[in-house]
């Protein structure tokens, strides 16, 4: 990616900041440009992570209706209307026995995954609506479709963020705000802890920044509403293939018979 500030002056709001993906991605998005509000839980972290973006920090829970509302709003009274919307908080369960799991345990990882997507972009919609604009980029993964995940939890979250995004986009188009759903890959990090081994198909950390970045510039608008994977989708390629990929409706999770 080139390192010009293509974002100057756009504002940024990415949940689950603190650490990990979310942190790279607040990281990139600062480095091209963007004023950068970061959110998560953790005060100690999203506040270190403001600090390296030279943003702001605002603890907050998505799951928490009045938490989200809270917290859109003071991205915007800090930093100014918001452009872009990067709802990248989640947790995982590592269940190995469903039934035998908690059933508020096992219901809080919806709550965070997408409950938690549903309010940030009702919180933020309406605002990008009024100005005529906005992008918003859904952290989804390939446990919503790949065989062989071990979380029904996680995994059935995962698949309702994919479904919800590509909806929403339809509901969105009329106003032209984009919507994406993508896959960082397996990248690691403290959520995934050692529940892979080192032989294990890890993802490179700065891919899904990277295509966040891109998504935030407005280069792909054109794939508003498709599942990107940030490992296996080259960013200029599907870019130059995006008429394509749209008309053969590929880069979609679809039922085939």
């Amino acid at each position: 990616m080139s390192s010009e500030a293509e974002l100057a002056g756009r504002v940024a709001l990415v949940t689950g900041g603190g650490r990990g993906i979310g942190r790279g991605i607040a990281l990139e998005l600062a480095q091209a440009g963007a004023r950068v509000a970061v959110a998560a839980r953790t005060r100690e972290q999203v506040e270190a992570t403001a600090a390296e973006v030279g943003g702001i920090a605002i603890a907050a829970d998505v799951s928490k209706r009045a938490d989200v509302e809270r917290m859109v709003a003071g991205a915007e009274r800090e930093l100014g209307p918001l452009d872009v919307l990067v709802n990248n908080a989640g947790i995982a369960l590592w269940e190995e026995k469903a039934w035998e799991v908690d059933p508020e345990e096992w219901w809080h990882v919806l709550e965070v995954n997408t409950l938690g997507v549903y309010l940030c972009c009702r919180a933020a919609i309406p605002g990008m609506i009024e100005r005529g604009g906005g992008r918003i980029v859904n952290v989804a993964s390939g446990a919503a479709y790949l065989p062989g995940s071990t979380s029904t939890a996680y995994s059935a979250s995962k698949a309702a963020v994919h479904r919800f995004s590509e909806t929403l986009a339809n509901q969105l188009e009329p106003y032209g705000i984009p919507v994406f759903s993508i896959s960082p890959g397996l990248v690691r990090t403290e959520l995934i802890g050692g529940h892979f081994g080192d032989d294990a198909p890890w993802t490179p950390p700065e891919l899904a920044p990277r295509l966040v970045r891109a998504l935030a510039t407005g280069r792909l608008d054109r794939l508003s509403g498709r599942y990107l994977h940030a490992e296996h989708d080259d960013i200029d390629d599907v870019a130059q293939r995006a008429q394509e990929i749209v008309e053969e409706d590929l880069n979609a999770i679809r039922l085939r018979r």
